[in-house]
C-alpha cells in the first residue's frame, strides 16, 4: 500500500513540475517580442529606399538585439564596380538594438516596429535560425537589390519559421521596378538619372505585390494586412505596430545646381549653334566631333559592361544604341579621312533605332535630347 502511495506521490510531483515548467516557459515566451523594423528613407544614395531589420527583444532578461542583413564594407576595393556587376557580398550583422535605433535617430529617419504574432515555438525557432545564420560560414550572401536584399531576407526568415503560410492581402496595382524606384528618387534628379541609365527594358516589366516587397515600405504595408494560415485557421501576422524612432530633421546636401534635363538642353542648344556655324563656314569642327565621340564612347563602355552584370534588369539596355564604344574606333579615321561618312551613316541608323526603342524602354531623363544633339553631328556631315 505504501509503495502505491509513493508511486502516486511521484506521479503527482512529476505532473506538477511539468505544469510549472510549461507555465514558466509560456511566461518566458510571452516576454519575448520578435519584430520587423522598417526604417524610413534617408538622404544618402544608399539610404534612399529605406531599410529593414529584425528585432529580438526579451523583456524579462533584457536581451535586445537587432539582426541586420544590410551590413557591407564600403571601403572594400572596387566596391562600386562590384555593385554594378552584381558581385557585392552583404552579410548579417548583429548589434544591440539601442545602437541601431540611435543611428537612425541621428539620421532623422523614422523606424516603425511591427511585432510579429508568433507562438513560443516559432520564437524559439527563429532565434535558433538567426543564430545559425550568423555563423561565419553562413552570414555572407550575394546581394541583389531587387531579388535578395535586407528586406527580402528578413521577410523570408520570418516566413520560414512560422507554423503556417503567410497570406498577403494587397490591393496595389502592378508596377515596374523603374516606377517603384522613381517614387524614391524623384527629389534626387541625378540619382534618378544614374539609376535609369543603368537599367534596361527588363526594369519596365510589371511585377506583382510579392516582388514589390524588395522595398521596405511595401513590405511593411503588406505585413500589416497579412494573415498566417495554419490548419484552416487564420491569425494576423502583425500583433502590434508602434513608432520605435520618431521622425526627425534630415540634412540634405546641396545638389548640383543643374538637372540632367537642363544639362541636356544646354548640350542641344550648343550643338545647334555649332552646327549653324559649321554650315555657314562649310567646315566641320573636328575637335568638337572628337570631344563628343570620346565622351559617348567612354559612356558606351560603361553601358556595354553592364550587359555582363548579374543584375538581369541591366543586361539588355537599349540606351547602348546611343551610348556605345563604336565612336572610339572611328576617332582616328575622322582625322585621317574627314570626308568619310561611314560612321555618320551608322550613327544615324543607331539613333533612329534608339528613338524606336523608346516604345519598349523608358530612358533616363534627357537622353532623347542627347540623341538630338548627336543627330546634329550627323546632319552637319551630310550637309557638308
Amino acid at each position: 500500500m505504501k509503495k502505491i502511495k509513493d508511486i502516486y506521490k511521484r506521479l503527482f510531483i512529476g505532473i506538477f513540475m511539468l505544469i510549472v515548467s510549461q507555465l514558466a516557459y509560456s511566461q518566458a515566451s510571452d516576454s519575448i517580442e520578435v519584430s520587423l523594423l522598417t526604417c524610413a528613407p534617408g538622404t544618402k544614395v544608399y539610404a534612399l529606399y529605406g531599410h529593414t531589420a529584425i528585432r529580438y527583444h526579451d523583456l524579462r532578461t533584457g536581451e535586445d538585439l537587432t539582426f541586420n542583413y544590410g551590413v557591407f564594407n564600403f571601403n572594400r576595393p572596387f566596391f562600386s564596380l562590384r555593385f554594378l556587376f552584381g558581385l557585392t557580398d552583404y552579410e548579417l550583422g548583429v548589434c544591440p538594438y539601442k545602437y541601431f535605433a540611435e543611428e537612425y535617430r541621428q539620421r532623422g529617419s523614422q523606424v516603425t516596429e511591427q511585432v510579429i504574432n508568433m507562438t513560443a515555438q516559432e520564437k524559439a525557432a527563429i532565434y535558433h535560425a538567426l543564430a545559425v545564420n550568423y555563423k561565419d560560414e553562413n552570414k555572407v550572401y550575394r546581394y541583389n537589390c531587387f531579388y535578395d536584399n535586407c528586406t527580402t531576407r528578413a521577410r523570408d526568415m520570418i516566413e520560414h519559421n512560422l507554423d503556417g503560410k503567410v497570406k498577403y492581402i494587397n490591393s496595389e496595382q502592378e508596377q515596374s521596378y523603374r516606377e517603384l524606384l522613381h517614387q524614391y528618387t524623384d527629389k534626387y534628379p541625378w540619382a534618378k538619372f544614374g539609376v535609369d541609365l543603368c537599367l534596361g527594358f527588363m526594369a519596365d516589366r510589371r511585377i506583382g505585390s510579392r516582388e514589390q516587397q524588395f522595398l521596405p515600405d511595401y513590405m511593411m504595408i503588406d505585413a500589416e494586412k497579412a494573415q498566417i494560415m495554419s490548419d484552416g485557421s487564420f491569425r494576423p501576422l502583425v500583433k502590434e505596430s508602434r513608432n520605435a524612432v520618431v521622425p526627425g530633421v534630415q540634412i540634405v546636401e546641396q545638389p548640383f545646381p543643374l538637372t540632367p534635363v537642363e544639362c541636356a538642353l544646354i548640350l542641344l542648344f550648343l550643338s545647334l549653334a555649332i552646327m549653324g556655324l559649321e554650315l555657314h563656314r562649310k567646315k566641320a569642327f573636328r575637335i568638337w566631333d572628337t570631344l563628343i565621340m570620346l565622351i559617348t564612347g567612354l559612356a558606351g563602355l560603361f553601358i556595354l559592361a553592364l550587359i555582363f552584370s548579374q543584375h538581369p534588369t541591366t543586361s539588355t539596355n537599349l540606351q547602348i544604341l546611343l551610348l556605345n564604344p563604336l565612336p572610339l574606333f572611328f576617332i582616328i579615321r575622322l582625322w585621317r579621312k574627314p570626308q568619310n561618312r561611314l560612321y555618320w551613316k551608322i550613327s544615324t541608323g543607331l539613333i533612329v533605332l534608339f528613338f524606336i526603342g523608346g516604345a519598349l524602354q523608358n530612358y533616363a531623363e534627357g537622353m532623347n535630347l542627347v540623341a538630338l544633339s548627336l543627330l546634329t553631328r550627323c546632319v552637319t556631315h551630310f550637309k557638308l
